[in-house]
């Protein structure tokens, strides 16, 4: 079993920015798809952004489109997700996950089997 901590969140002022990191350890994840979900207070989890094992392919979420970024480092064994433009919208507790489901990249929550403790993001108005 792989584990995932996610870090470098924050407080954070609207249309700032920040780096969430997703450390594993284990073993590596270089031949898995990996996504980041969010968790808002009182909703369901939903899906963010992913990216396939070997970083050429990525699927986003329509709400953060050309303001996030999810890239992968095999040498070090994370991924990482760059926000930029921050909204208050996007306050949630983020969650990495690794998934063994292959094509297409999956989006849903069901298809990953690994996840990080998450880590919080909160973007003032």
């Amino acid at each position: 079993q792989v584990q995932l901590v996610e870090s470098g969140g924050g407080l954070v002022q609207a249309g700032g920015s920040l780096r969430l990191s997703c450390a594993a350890s284990g073993s590596t994840i270089d031949r898995y798809n990996m996504g980041w979900f969010r968790q808002a207070p009182g909703k369901e989890r939903e899906f963010v952004v992913a990216i396939n094992w070997n970083g050429d392919s990525t699927v986003y979420t329509e709400a953060v489109k050309g303001r996030f970024t999810i890239s992968r480092d095999a040498a070090k064994n994370t991924v990482y997700l760059g926000m930029n433009s921050l909204k208050p919208e996007d306050t949630a507790d983020y969650y990495c996950a690794l998934s063994f489901f292959t094509i297409p990249i999956p989006t849903k929550a069901s298809l990953y089997v690994d996840w990080g403790q998450g880590t919080q993001v909160t973007v003032s108005s």
